[in-house]
């Protein structure tokens, strides 16, 4: 009972902070969708590193890790580098040009960019955004609904269906504002739920060097530094692993979740103060997320017939008090809600501004999308049987392999032609899902082919044209 009522308490704290952010609403939808492009640095950088770092952090990774060991750390490296490449000449570019003309979705922005009206571009961009960003989000929902039945041994539907009732009440009430504060907190919470856990459970094992001694125990590839895969070649592995993942941290300028919320924030300029605080944030949670992992191996240590996705929660509810669990489970759902209620405003925008075009209606069709977009994520989440590791991945490389090459030539080259940007979208996300389909992503992650071959199609036709 003591680990409910510590869970309730916090999701009703994320309750009261999306409905105190409606009192800031000013009924229109530039307000709903991009909070009148207000936000204040900090609040934006935890925002974007708590959408950026969802249910997949807690889940996906510690059950990566819980598997794989240490090589973990060659997803971690390459990723944060790809990510800031990134920051350096895209997300201030973004924040410039949707302000200057005016455009309230992620797809609006990259048809206008140039100064042109790409209507084809709008069309393809918003069809991928709202298919592959409704799966991103219903692998949250899936997120939140096993932790829930790890930790309370209730069904997944009803961690499904808590995660999507109160991301819809504050969403539906407060916009991108009720995001962007909640994830805040959330974030805060994020992180200092992995911290104590690890540190709770490192004293639970008996300190550091029984940690480190029990690690070596496990098997001999457990703590080396080499990717596993078909690729016998160590060096050739650990390079082709690290480009592969290298692309996918530059992904995420293809994450139209996570660039709103850039695109949201007060001044340009304040890209370097955010920077600061996101890369921070970032190094410091997913350390703890690898150390969380590796831990929850040697003290779980029951690795035939488990799911290795439910090792925080199994790990929390071994080593902790009741009342922590709860927060611990805050933690998770932390995670899976600022990223599915950006994800689900995004869709949102994306429906009222692109599909519908702008128009007095507007924000009542923003404020109905939200409701239906929700609804549509909940359902896939249920019917749904891939793991949420496997959901999250193919709703980010479909978006990353899509967009991210329309956003680098949009940042280097000024008069991109509309065909050739629809054919770097198209070859990005269908080399990406071929690659998949032939399921060579463990050699190869698939950003590292996606994002390329985009690129190098734009650059060839352009040469040839």
């Amino acid at each position: 009972m003591t680990t409910f009522l510590s869970f309730l308490f916090f999701m009703m704290l994320f309750v009261i902070i999306g409905v105190l952010s409606s009192f800031k609403s000013k009924n229109n939808s530039a307000d709903y969708l991009l909070a009148s492009r207000r936000g204040h640095p900090i609040m934006i950088a935890l925002s974007a590193v708590a959408t950026n770092n969802s249910g997949y952090m807690f889940i996906g990774v510690i059950g990566y890790t819980y598997l794989n060991g240490i090589a973990v750390i060659w997803i971690f490296i390459p990723l944060i580098i790809g990510d800031f490449c990134a920051s350096l000449f895209a997300y201030k570019k973004i924040r410039i040009v949707s302000e200057k003309i005016n455009a309230q979705s992620f797809p609006e922005t990259i048809a206008r960019w140039s100064g042109k009206e790409f209507k084809f571009l709008r069309i393809l961009s918003s069809i991928i955004l709202l298919i592959f960003l409704s799966i991103y989000a219903s692998a949250q929902l899936r997120a939140g609904g096993k932790a829930i039945h790890a930790i309370f041994g209730w069904d997944e539907i009803v961690g499904v269906s808590i995660g999507t009732i109160i991301v819809l009440i504050y969403c539906f009430l407060g916009g991108i504002r009720a995001s962007i504060w909640t994830n805040t907190v959330q974030s805060i919470i994020m992180i200092l739920s992995m911290i104590l856990l690890f540190f709770v459970a490192l004293n639970f094992h008996g300190g550091i060097k029984n940690f480190i001694q029990s690690l070596h125990l496990i098997d001999d590839n457990y703590l080396s530094l080499i990717p596993r895969n078909d690729i016998k070649n160590p060096l050739i592995c650990l390079v082709l692993f690290s480009f592969g993942w290298f692309f996918g941290g530059l992904g995420i300028i293809g994450q139209p979740h996570i660039m709103t919320s850039f695109m949201a924030m007060s001044k340009p300029d304040d890209i370097k103060k955010i920077r600061i605080y996101y890369y921070s944030w970032y190094c410091i949670f997913f350390i703890f997320t690898i150390l969380t992992g590796l831990i929850s191996r040697v003290i779980i240590n029951n690795y035939a017939g488990y799911d290795p996705e439910l090792s925080l929660p199994i790990l929390a509810k071994m080593v902790l008090p009741e009342i922590l669990i709860g927060f611990i489970v805050a933690g998770i759902f932390s995670a899976t809600m600022s990223t599915a209620d950006s994800q689900i405003i995004c869709c949102s925008a994306t429906i009222s501004n692109d599909i519908f075009q702008r128009s007095k209606k507007s924000y009542l069709i923003a404020k109905t999308s939200i409701i239906l977009v929700t609804f549509f994520s909940f359902i896939i989440a249920l019917i749904d049987s891939q793991t949420v590791f496997s959901l999250v991945m193919l709703g980010w490389l479909a978006l990353a392999c899509s967009f991210s090459p329309i956003i680098i030539i949009y940042s280097f080259e000024k008069k991109p032609t509309q065909s050739l940007l629809l054919g770097a979208m198209i070859t990005g996300l269908f080399s990406m899902l071929l690659w998949r389909f032939f399921n060579f992503g463990n050699e190869l992650y698939e950003a590292g082919i996606g994002i390329p071959a985009g690129l190098i199609y734009y650059l060839m036709w352009k040469k040839l044209s």
